[in-house]
């Protein structure tokens, strides 16, 4: 099937199938004319590929679980090694995200948001420390 048939299926643009093959996380065959041709299972590894990214997978360890799926003797001991290497970063990643809006809460709290010129969050974004908590 041509690019444009693979995109539909595996909801993934055109231009992000031809960047997985520039990196070579797929290989279509190509037909006589020299187009792309994308068989059932480049598509398979397409619909891998955007739900493991959709999972917050990086290029590289996609590359590690596609290597792992094509190996049939892997040990699932590291698959499961890399989804829980992943949910510490996504666990860092929340920490990281609720101290940025605790933050955040202070300062509006502070501001008076009325109109006066001085300001708790521009103070504070312009490292001036006396008006932050």
């Amino acid at each position: 099937m041509n690019i444009g048939s693979a995109a539909e299926l595996t909801s993934l643009p055109s231009k992000t199938i031809r960047y997985y093959e520039d990196i070579g996380l797929i290989k279509p065959g190509r037909a006589e004319n020299g187009y792309r041709d994308y068989s059932t299972d480049d598509v398979h590894r397409l619909q891998f590929l955007q739900r493991s990214r959709s999972l917050g997978f990086t290029i590289e360890e996609c590359r590690t679980l596609l290597s792992l799926y094509d190996d049939e003797g892997r040990a699932s001991a590291d698959v499961k090694r890399i989804a829980r290497e992943k949910i510490k970063k996504v666990e860092e990643k929340i920490a990281e995200l609720e101290s940025l809006r605790s933050t955040l809460k202070v300062l509006v709290k502070n501001c008076h948001g009325d109109q006066r010129p001085d300001c708790p969050i521009l103070d504070d974004l312009a490292g001036h420390n006396s008006r932050s908590a």
